[in-house]
C-alpha cells in the first residue's frame, strides 16, 4: 500500500470539501472493501476522509417513510424492529450478506458503493477495463463462472455483490445524495449503472457528492416474502445467484408483486416482466414458471457460467413459492 493522509470530520460539509477538492481522496466508512481494493493495488487514494463521525446512523419512521442514514451498520438495520416489521425482505437480505463480523462494520451507504468481486478486477496483472478503462476484459472467454447473463457488453460482464441491494431493489426507495449544490434523491433502481462502454462508473454518484440517507416508503410486501441465495457454501460466499420475492396476495390473486435478482448482472436486476406477467394473476406453479421462463428472455452464458441459465429460473420459482407458503 502506498501512504496515504488520514483525516476525519464531524461535520458533512468539511467532508464534501475535503472530497471534491482532491482528485485523489476518498471517503472511507467501514472499510470492508475499500481497505482490500487498497492492499490489493486496485485503487491508492493519496487522501482518506472518514465519515464515520457525521450524523448519519438515524433510523427513523416518518409519515409512512423509513429514513435509513448512511452509516447505519447493516447488523443495525437487519435488526431494527421497525425493519423487521414492515420490512422483512431487505432484513433477510441483509442477514444473508457477508459474515456477522462485517456486517458489524460495513454500512448502509458503502454496502452500496462496493464494487465488483471479479478475479480479472482484483488481479492487476489481467487486462480489466473496469480497473483499467481500455485495457480488455479478461472474463470475456476466460473463467467466468461467477459472472452476468443480463445487461452485459463487450466491455464487461462483472457482476455487483451486494445482497442488501438486491432487497432494496424490490423497494420504492430513494438515495438522498448530497454535494456543493445541495441535496438530490434518485430511485434505487437507477443508483447503479449497466457497464455499457463506462464499467468502471460503478453508479451515478458524482465526484464531491456523499450518500446521506435512504428513504423507503411503508408497503403491503411484508407477509409472502422470501430472498434465496444460491452459494457454493452457506456462509460468508457471494452469490451464484439471489432471487429476492415478495408477492401481496388479495382474494386469492396476485396483487402486487416485486421481483430482483443478484449475482445476474452488474447493478441489482429488477424482473419487471415477470412482475407484469404476474400482476392479478393466480399464484400456482404454472404462473410461477411462466413468470421465470419470462425473466430469462434477454439472458445470455459465457461458458462457465452457462449453468446460471437454468439455476437462475429454478431459484425465481423456488422463490416465489416459498414466499407464496408463508403465513
Amino acid at each position: 500500500m502506498i501512504n496515504f493522509q488520514y483525516l476525519r470530520t464531524t461535520v458533512v460539509k468539511t467532508a464534501l470539501g475535503l472530497v471534491s477538492k482532491d482528485p485523489k481522496a476518498a471517503f472511507i466508512a467501514g472499510g470492508t472493501n475499500l481497505v482490500d481494493l487498497m492492499k490489493r493495488g486496485v485503487t491508492a487514494p493519496e487522501k482518506l476522509i472518514d465519515i464515520n463521525h457525521l450524523p448519519l446512523k438515524q433510523i427513523e419512521l416518518k409519515n409512512n417513510v423509513l429514513h435509513i442514514g448512511a452509516l447505519v451498520s447493516n447488523s443495525a438495520l437487519a435488526e431494527n424492529a421497525i425493519v423487521k416489521e414492515k420490512f422483512p425482505l431487505l432484513m433477510l437480505a441483509l442477514q444473508s450478506g457477508a459474515s456477522a463480523q462485517l456486517r458489524n462494520v460495513a454500512t448502509v451507504g458503502g454496502n452500496m458503493m462496493q464494487r465488483t468481486r471479479c478475479g480479472y478486477f482484483y488481479d492487476t496483472t489481467m487486462p480489466c477495463n473496469k480497473r483499467e478503462p481500455g485495457t480488455g476484459c479478461g472474463a470475456i472467454g476466460g473463467y467466468n463462472r461467477m459472472h452476468a447473463i443480463f445487461g452485459t457488453s463487450e466491455s464487461c460482464i462483472a457482476v455487483h455483490p451486494s445482497d442488501m441491494c438486491v432487497g432494496l431493489a424490490t423497494l420504492d426507495a430513494q438515495v438522498v445524495i448530497v454535494g456543493a449544490k445541495g441535496e438530490r434523491k434518485i430511485n434505487f433502481i437507477d443508483f447503479h449503472r449497466l457497464a455499457g462502454t463506462t464499467p468502471e462508473k460503478d453508479n451515478n454518484l458524482q465526484k464531491g457528492e456523499l450518500i446521506v440517507r435512504l428513504e423507503i416508503p411503508v408497503n403491503n410486501l411484508n407477509k409472502n416474502i422470501h430472498y434465496l441465495k444460491v452459494r457454493d457454501r452457506s456462509s460468508y460466499a457471494f452469490a451464484l445467484i439471489s432471487v429476492a420475492a415478495a408477492l401481496e396476495i388479495k382474494d386469492g390473486l396476485i396483487a402486487n408483486v416485486r421481483l430482483a435478482m443478484g449475482g445476474v448482472a452488474h447493478k441489482p436486476w429488477r424482473l419487471t416482466t415477470a412482475e407484469a406477467f404476474l400482476k392479478g394473476k393466480t399464484a400456482t406453479s404454472a404462473n410461477f414458471e411462466e413468470a421465470a421462463k419470462l425473466a430469462m428472455k434477454d439472458a445470455k452464458g459465457f461458458g462457465e457460467n452457462d449453468f446460471k441459465l437454468k439455476l437462475a429460473p429454478n431459484s425465481i420459482i423456488e422463490a416465489l413459492t416459498i414466499a407464496k407458503s408463508k403465513a
